[in-house]
């Protein structure tokens, strides 16, 4: 990769990583589902008019939409609001790869050879190590809504990469046409209209900030972005970039929410990102193949996220029984 390349990957990352802060702040002025909805909402308006026709079967499009709008960013919302923090789901849910290749390995007959298991059982301990950090701090319920959102992940990539977009910055911008209304039903369900209606009267330049920049900055820029890399070099040349998410969600969450490391979150951190980099390497060289310049790159998985927050309890008591996580 050229330097401007490896720059704006770079760039990408660090975007994804932050976003976890934004949302985190963000989660202050709105309750996780309703903040989750006007995220798609905005990233799908007005882009939805500029970009075309879906380049893929509708029903990838709603596929995705339901997996990664609804499962993922509901659960990982939610996740965060119960005292998940920030810099830890930046983290946690970097076990997608997992779940992506056991679910690739289930519905598309993927291989999974010796050495990419042995990956994913490192991964997977540092995930035990971080419920046991979790258990300690005694954010339980977000930590495992955010497991389960990094599951739903792993279920929108399988979809991804059996709808194969041309065009990532197109199938994701209809994707985020899905999620607004299911988002925006669960939220009147749980969270309740008055909660929702007071968050919207009281909305400020904070809280429509956090908007713009998940769905503008994290969402259409990002995935943009990203597929721009992926449509000039194999994805294996472009995906390790991904590890540097926990590393930019962990550290910006401990400079701007003061959030304090652990030994034990170091530990996790250790194990959760070699095991997915020793993972991901044993799939490098079918990716190359898949992905080379000119052919059809699938859309990359954003941690973003998207995108997380602080260690205290849940600023929304209505959402404690719904999905959720507290990009």
């Amino acid at each position: 990769m050229r330097p401007p390349h490896i720059a704006l990957a770079v760039l990408v990352t660090a975007v994804w990583g932050v976003n976890f802060v934004v949302i985190d702040i963000g989660l202050a002025h709105f309750p996780p589902l309703l903040f989750s909805a006007l995220r798609f909402l905005v990233a799908a308006l007005p882009a939805v008019f500029f970009v075309g026709r879906p380049k893929v079967a509708w029903k990838w499009v709603l596929g995705v939409g339901l997996a990664l709008g609804v499962g993922k960013f509901g659960l990982l919302f939610i996740g965060m609001d119960q005292g998940m923090g920030a810099g830890l789901p930046s983290l946690v849910l970097q076990v997608q790869a997992v779940f992506t290749a056991l679910f690739a390995a289930a519905a598309l007959g993927e291989r999974l050879p010796r050495v990419r298991v042995l990956g994913m059982a490192i991964a997977l301990a540092g995930i035990g190590v971080a419920a046991v950090g979790e258990g300690v701090d005694g954010a339980v319920l977000g930590f495992v809504l955010v497991v389960a959102a990094a599951a739903f992940w792993g279920i929108s990539n399988v979809l991804t990469r059996k709808a194969a977009p041309p065009d990532p910055l197109n199938f994701m911008v209809w994707v985020s046409t899905v999620p607004v209304l299911p988002l925006l039903a669960l939220s009147l369900l749980f969270e309740g209209p008055r909660a929702d209606a007071d968050a919207l009267a009281g909305l400020d330049w904070s809280g429509a900030g956090t908007i713009v920049f998940v769905a503008w900055v994290s969402t259409v820029f990002g995935f943009g972005a990203w597929g721009y890399l992926l449509r000039h070099h194999p994805a294996n040349s472009v995906a390790p970039f991904t590890l540097l998410v926990p590393v930019f969600g962990m550290s910006s969450a401990a400079l701007f929410l003061d959030e304090r490391l652990t030994a034990l979150d170091w530990c996790a951190a250790a194990l959760l990102v070699g095991g997915v980099a020793l993972a991901s390497r044993t799939a490098q060289p079918s990716l190359a193949r898949s992905t080379a310049p000119g052919a059809r790159a699938p859309l990359p998985a954003s941690p973003a996220a998207p995108p997380p927050a602080d260690t205290t309890a849940s600023r929304t008591p209505s959402t404690a029984s719904p999905q959720g996580s507290r990009s």
